[in-house]
């Protein structure tokens, strides 16, 4: 008997929910957007996982770099460039993605 959760995603490869989203899932994400996860990249999705589950919505990349800077220690500039080094094709074309969540309809880049 086969217990793998099957995950489904919608045509650009969003999770359809995001309940659905595990470590696994990120790693497989992450390696179609051609992205190996490591250290750094885990407080950022566990962050954005937290925000989603407390607030039902994709997290704008401000609160992100809000977190950089308050639990990383990242100056603002800084934090920002660390984001975007780790997503180097857009915040919510792999950071989103790969955390699991739903497309965004309209996005503030910050």
């Amino acid at each position: 008997m086969n217990n793998e959760i099957q995950v489904a995603y919608d045509v650009e490869g969003y999770l359809i929910d995001p309940e659905d989203w595990d470590e696994s899932a990120a790693r497989t994400l992450a390696a179609e957007e051609g992205i190996e996860l490591d250290a750094a990249y885990w407080p950022v999705l566990h962050f954005m996982r937290e925000y989603w589950r407390e607030h039902r919505v994709a997290p704008d990349v401000r609160h992100v770099v809000d977190f950089l800077v308050r639990e990383q220690g990242f100056h603002k500039k800084k934090a920002k460039q660390h984001l975007f080094g780790l997503f180097p094709y857009g915040y919510v074309k792999q950071a989103c993605k790969i955390a699991g969540m739903q497309r965004p309809r309209a996005w503030s880049t910050g």
